[in-house]
């Protein structure tokens, strides 16, 4: 890409059994710490500990001498302490430890040192890393793996994350399916099991932190949707509302993803049950532009079919659990893309803010990141020229005049237009690099996939 930019490969990563510690226990095991939302002068560290342990940043610009120290934070319901620390300088590297401790104790207990660095500036040289969809999911999966066996095996996607490690990237984009819960619910649907299966979700977005602690320790992370997360506007008010709201809700909850700021340029809304959803976002990093795109929660309809076909039912074949055959077309319309594919769409106020970004930035670099390629099928290219990503329909004509005539150009031609560099994508599972019109489709592989066989 560049002398000035250094792209890791994909990487993947593995689940290591939470278990509740002491104070004094904590720091001789697994720490469990995500970085997140770094500025120039900012940084979130998420530090996930037991309920009654609480703990403090002690920071500095030198190894083991640190001479700064944040107040001391308790963790959430969900056993998450956020801490903030602001003040920083830019451009710098800093090393950190947490200290964890209990009411009544004299003093705290020391962990690891690790470190983060905050923006680069203009012709900087620096590292980041890109992964596709881990599926951890598959390895133990209700259904078997469910995609022609599995594509995660917890050593090899622990390797691929102390790899990554070991080339200390500043920044780790993750492009979806990470937090699969398609079809873990079990008769959700049907209104069943709903207490166990929320609290699931939970369970496999606490999963995933204690894999990616191994790089997040040192590495901000940035999480990209995909359609087995299954957050999706299309299903709100629906009897799979809950299911949304409550994954939408985990991915804020577990991980200290960007919220609009001043450093943040990220998407404002508001969703009950959520709050902001924090799922498309830009900023700027050294001479680069990463920009984050989510299709999925702002359409009002299926792009493509819902992550597994079996979204709220889990295992079996829903249409012998589902009796009622008015049921049974209520549900297939639920996860069913339509036929009338321009009827999907990423929203009038994605699209403006993607232009309005691409546009005003004048970085040499610039990196867009979303599960898939307009949601549709698989492939990069092959796809890049349908609907509202490409203008045309699936006869070739053109359509997006009349079919968006209030948006200026389709999602590739403004990508061309304003110099995107790389659109990065998983879904597939594979490595592809193609190249439309200047601009780089790269597609991702599985980080933990043991058959290497690029399934599906």
């Amino acid at each position: 890409v560049s002398r000035n930019i250094i792209l890791l490969g994909i990487v993947a990563v593995l689940i290591v059994p939470w278990v509740n510690r002491s104070a004094n226990s904590q720091i001789n095991a697994h720490e469990n710490i995500i970085l997140g939302r770094p500025t120039a002068t900012s940084i979130v560290i998420s530090v996930q500990t037991e309920k009654n342990t609480l703990v403090t940043t002690q920071y500095g610009t030198i190894p083991d001498h640190h001479t700064n120290q944040t107040p001391s934070t308790g963790p959430s319901e969900n056993n998450i302490a956020e801490i903030s620390i602001g003040g920083l300088l830019s451009n710098t590297r800093y090393y950190y430890q947490i200290c964890y401790f209990q009411s009544g104790d004299a003093d705290c207990q020391p962990g690891e040192q690790h470190s983060f660095h905050t923006q680069r500036s203009r012709g900087s040289t620096f590292r980041f890393g890109v992964q596709g969809d881990s599926h951890p999911e598959s390895a133990t999966s209700r259904r078997g793996g469910g995609m022609g066996g599995p594509l995660f095996h917890p050593d090899l996607y622990q390797r691929t994350l102390e790899n990554v490690a070991h080339n200390q990237p500043d920044l780790y984009f993750m492009l979806g399916d990470d937090f699969s819960i398609s079809n873990e619910m079990e008769d959700f649907f049907l209104g069943e099991n709903i207490e166990a299966n929320l609290q699931l979700i939970d369970d496999l977005y606490s999963n995933q932190r204690n894999f990616l602690t191994t790089i997040a320790n040192s590495t901000a992370l940035f999480a990209v949707n995909g359609n087995h997360e299954e957050t999706r506007r299309a299903f709100l008010g629906t009897p799979l509302h809950d299911m949304a709201i409550h994954a939408g809700s985990a991915r804020t909850r577990f991980f200290p993803l960007p919220a609009p700021n001043h450093f943040y340029s990220a998407d404002p809304e508001l969703v009950p049950g959520i709050g902001l959803l924090r799922d498309y976002y830009a900023f700027t990093w050294g001479d680069a532009l990463f920009v984050a795109i989510d299709p999925y929660w702002h359409s009002p309809v299926q792009g493509w079919n819902s992550g597994g076909m079996g979204a709220g039912m889990g295992t079996g074949n829903w249409s012998t659990k589902i009796t009622s055959e008015e049921k049974q077309a209520e549900y297939l319309n639920l996860i069913s893309a339509r036929k009338d594919r321009w009827e999907a769409t990423m929203g009038d106020a994605q699209y403006e803010w993607l232009g309005k970004t691409l546009s005003e930035s004048n970085a040499k670099y610039k990196f867009v990141f979303a599960h898939h390629v307009c949601t549709c099928g698989r492939g990069g290219i092959e796809n890049a020229k349908y609907w509202e990503w490409g203008g045309h329909n699936m006869e070739g004509t053109w359509e997006f005049d009349e079919r968006r005539p209030d948006w200026e150009l389709p999602v590739h031609q403004l990508m061309v237009k304003h110099g995107v560099t790389v659109f990065f994508q998983g879904h597939d599972h594979l490595f592809a690099r193609q190249d439309l019109d200047g601009v780089i489709y790269q597609s991702v592989p599985v980080p933990g996939d043991p058959q290497y066989t690029g399934k599906n």
